[in-house]
């Protein structure tokens, strides 16, 4: 064998030798890039999250519950019911619990369902949507009062602003749609050109209150008991602190703001749709007094 043939059979001894070391390293100490992207691409991807069903598909404009079904919930982070939060009250693996916000307004209709994980990425829900319904006789009467709260019903129940004030009128429209019945004593007809004043006059309705209670379904709370109040209910107002009340509106919303309660109201003069208790009775009107009625019926 000629020297040039050894020599180029020695180097090539080496650089298999070499080769080999290299490759023993790489196995035994830190993995090089290639190796790295290698087995990231090997490896399972998690398993993603999916809602293939919601049970019930349709409730009450006034809220509930209903249950996602599916795979991997246990990620789910936030769910929003027609673009507003619903609270996740239970989360496993195959099921999500949430509690159903009230329909914006209380108005009927079919809205989507929008799903995230902890992470802040849409969760598929494959197109899932929940149909809001006028249900209950809370439902009818909420669902009228945010309606007609701005655009009054004067076709069928006239305007009392002329005479004083239009506030129990209003009220009282919105308990016809819950379902009571006009009677001898608390009535109006042909768009107000005969009512009677527990119909539309503050301090004769909330005494036809107190004397009907029973029959009524009320039951009187102050402003301090209102972990009693529930949308719908009844809030009376004297704003001068006088024993004369002035003032009727219907509860539009109950909420635990920082473990406090803070009470909304729809009602006209001044007309809203959720005028704020505290604000009323603090900034308003200083000093004023009032209480709840509370509806059972």
């Amino acid at each position: 064998m000629s020297p040039f043939s050894r020599t180029r059979r020695i180097l090539a001894v080496t650089a298999v030798a070499a080769s080999a070391t290299l490759a023993f390293t790489a196995c035994a100490g830190e993995p090089s890039p290639i190796t790295k992207a290698v087995a990231q691409a090997a490896a399972p991807s998690p398993a993603a999250s999916v809602v293939s069903s919601i049970q019930p598909a349709a409730g009450s404009v006034s809220g509930g519950t209903v249950t996602l079904t599916g795979a991997n919930l246990e990620k789910v982070g936030a769910v929003q019911i027609g673009g507003q939060p619903a609270t996740v009250t239970k989360a496993t693996d195959d099921k999500v619990v949430v509690s159903v916000p009230a329909a914006a307004d209380f108005q009927a209709g079919s809205v989507p369902i929008t799903v995230t994980d902890k992470n802040g990425k849409p969760v598929s829900t494959t197109g899932k949507t929940y149909d809001y319904q006028v249900q209950t006789p809370v439902d009818k009467q909420l669902a009228y009062a945010l309606t007609y709260w701005k655009n009054y019903n004067t076709a069928q129940y006239g305007d009392l602003n002329p005479v004083g004030g239009d506030c129990a009128n209003f009220v009282s429209q919105t308990l016809i749609a819950r379902g009571w019945q006009m009677n001898a004593d608390w009535y109006n007809h042909d768009a107000a050109a005969d009512w009677s004043p527990a119909w539309g006059y503050v301090p004769s309705m909330d005494q036809y209150f107190r004397e009907n209670a029973a029959q009524l379904g009320l039951t009187e709370y102050s402003f301090d008991q209102r972990d009693k109040i529930k949308v719908g209910d009844i809030v009376m107002f004297d704003w001068n602190d006088n024993d004369s009340l002035d003032h009727v509106q219907i509860v539009s919303a109950v909420q635990n703001v920082n473990g406090q309660i803070k009470i909304k109201m729809v009602g006209h003069n001044e007309d809203s749709d959720y005028r704020d208790l505290d604000q009323a009775i603090t900034v308003d009107h200083p000093g004023a007094v009032g209480h709840f009625w509370s509806l059972s019926k």
